[in-house]
Order: C-alpha cells, then structure tokens, then sequence
C-alpha cells in the first residue's frame, strides 16, 4: 500500500527573501494593527478586519495573502488566533542592518516557531522542530534534501532525545514510500532550505545544510569535494594522530598538539587540505600529512590565518587582530612533531594555502622570538 504523507512540516513562504521592505512593511502593518485594536478573543469577523488592512500594505489578497499571514505565524513573529505578536517582532523591524535582522531572527526561529502552525489552526502537541533540525544537524554533520524530507515527514514527539542520527535519518526517508513527495512539496523543501539559509551559523554548500564554522573549516571560498572521505581510514588518520600526541605529552588522553590542552573537541587537521590530495592517495591518510589541533586553531590553519616555518615557528596572517597574533606567539610546533614529510606538506600549506584569499595585500611576514614556548 502506497502511504501518502501529508502530515509533514508545512513551510510555505509569501516572501522568500526575509531582508526586503515588502517583508518588513508587511510585518509592521501586523503589528500596528495589534497596537490599535489590542488583543480579543479570535472572531472570524476580527481575522477578515485583519487580512483587509493587511492587504492595503503586503498588495496580496485570498491564498497569496493567507501564506503570508501563516509565514509570519510559523517563524514565531505572530501568535496564534489572533492573539498579538512577540516583542522581538518589533526589533525586528526596527533592526538597522540585515546582520542585525539576522540574530533576531535566528533567536525567534529557534525559540518560538512552528511549521505546523496556521493563523486559525494552531498546532498544540508539535513544536520545536527548528531545534530538532539543529540538533539533528549536530549530530549528522550535514543535512542534504534527503535529510529534509526525512525531517520534515517525521513525528519529533516519538523521538525523545531530540534529533534523528544518520541510521534513522535513512529509514524515515526508506518509509515514504510515495516518492513523489519530493516533487509534490518541491516549494515546501525550497522554502525551509531558504529559511535555514537566513538562519546565524547555517551555510548552504550544494545543497547540503551545515554549521557556518564547519563549512568554512571543510571548503574555504573553494567548491565542494564531492568526493566523500573513507570514514575508517580518517578514524585511524586521527587515532595516528592522538597516539602521536599522547607520545610527546606523556598522558593517555590526547592534547592539541600546538597548546597542550586536552581539549574535549581535537580536530585531525590536515596540512595539505584533503580536497587537494585526489591526485596523491597516499596523503589523504599520511599522519605526516596531519596536526591535532583545536577547533580554534584548526579554523585558523584549514582556513589560512596562520601557518609554520621548517622550525615549526608559527607564521600568522597579516589580518589577524593584534591580540590574537599575541596569542599565537605564545606556542610552536615542538621538534618531536617535524620531519622532513610533515614539513614537505607544510611547504604546501605555507605556497598553496597561507593567505591565498588576501593577494591584494601587501606581502608582510611576522616572524616570532625563539622564546615561544
């Protein structure tokens, strides 16, 4: 039997762009109407006074103006029935600047909205799927359109927890058997990629869904390695690594290799970036080809903010804040971690990847005292 699924995360948008003056004249109009008339008990007569005034502003009328009013309901500015709006929608409007807009719009997305609320048909018994989305996001890593259908067709009350892992993710989708949803709900699946896209710390790579930070970390400015990477082998890449680091630092917990902190999160970064390795399979996975780092440092290398010298002497970007050149001169890559392999990748960093965004300006080394420790 084909199952149709039409209890899923409703998400249609009238305004895909949430930064333009329609968005915001129409999101004003709700509210000074709110501000005249005060807050009543719900009366279809009071709704159709509503949508009449809306009208005159938002130019849109019947279903057109409807999915606007819902728009607004759904991302958590206006309540439901009638009943006023958040004060964040006035700040909202009020914002300055779009990156202004943009926090407060992530922080009423994830605080208050609802894709299965409608002006008169508030949803009760599901909510939070925007936080659901995020911490299936932390969970898996990436969110690619298979990922969405799967969350936008799940019940997130029959997953305590609170996110979906990769196993779930992939049966859920395996359960809508009518695969005719995607095309069906094709501008349902648009809309909330384009919401997650206004969203702080979301960045849309090929249509894949990640946290801004491990975007840039895994691509830079390039385009997406659609190759994906052997989880086993980058498992003991990894294991190579903290066994290394473990070796030098005489603990059984791994440390940075740059700080000596064991920090709970160490990333396995690579020295010649493994987008740039398809060519050379030996050094996708040559622990040579590798430094534990963390996070911070890891972003500040993967990304070309800094680099080392053949002495292992950190070589930092002449954009670096001052602070934070400061910060880095502190540390060096201890004898124990250079060999003549890691620092023929090094070579590559410092040629391929050191400060390739920053050619236009002028070329300006730093160069630290031997007393880093």
């Amino acid at each position: 039997m084909v199952q149709i699924y039409e209890d899923y995360w409703a998400y249609t948008a009238a305004w895909t762009d949430v930064y333009a003056p329609k968005f915001n004249a129409a999101l004003k109009a709700c509210v000074e109407y709110f501000d005249i008339h005060g807050i009543r008990p719900y009366s279809s007569k009071d709704y159709a006074d509503f949508q009449e005034q809306l009208s005159r502003v938002a130019h849109l009328s019947g279903t057109s103006l409807r999915k606007g009013i819902n728009q607004f309901v759904k991302i958590g500015f206006l309540k439901t029935e009638m009943q006023g709006y958040i004060p964040e929608a006035k700040e909202f409007i009020n914002a300055s600047t779009n990156k202004k807009k943009s926090h407060i719009l992530s922080k009423v997305v994830y605080n208050y909205s609802n894709l299965q609320n409608a002006m008169t048909k508030p949803d009760y018994d599901t909510a939070a799927q925007i936080k659901f989305l995020i911490n299936t996001l932390e969970e898996v890593g990436r969110l690619d359109k298979r990922a969405l259908v799967s969350l936008m067709t799940v019940d997130i009350n029959d997953y305590p927890k609170g996110y979906l892992t990769k196993e779930e993710l992939a049966e859920q989708y395996n359960k809508v058997t009518d695969m005719s949803f995607v095309e069906r709900k094709y501008n349902q699946i648009s809309h909330l990629m384009s919401l997650l896209r206004d969203l702080d710390d979301l960045r849309i790579h090929d249509g894949g869904v990640y946290f801004k930070s491990d975007a840039d970390r895994l691509f830079g400015s390039e385009r997406i390695n659609k190759e994906l990477r052997d989880p086993y082998l980058q498992r003991i890449y990894k294991s190579e690594l903290e066994d290394e680091s473990c070796a030098h630092f005489g603990c059984e917990a791994p440390r940075c290799m740059l700080e000596g902190l064991g920090h709970p999160v160490l990333i396995a970064s690579h020295i010649k970036p493994y987008s740039h390795c398809q060519s050379d399979a030996l050094a996708q996975f040559d622990v040579n080809n590798g430094l534990l780092l963390s996070r911070n440092l890891d972003s500040l290398f993967d990304l070309g903010y800094m680099t080392f010298d053949d002495n292992g002497i950190i070589v930092p970007s002449r954009v670096l804040d001052s602070d934070m050149i400061n910060y880095l001169s502190q540390y060096r890559l201890h004898k124990d971690f250079i060999n003549a392999k890691r620092m023929e990748y090094m070579e590559y960093h410092r040629n391929h990847i050191f400060e390739k965004r920053y050619k236009s300006l002028s070329a300006r080394k730093y160069v630290f005292q031997e007393n880093a420790v």
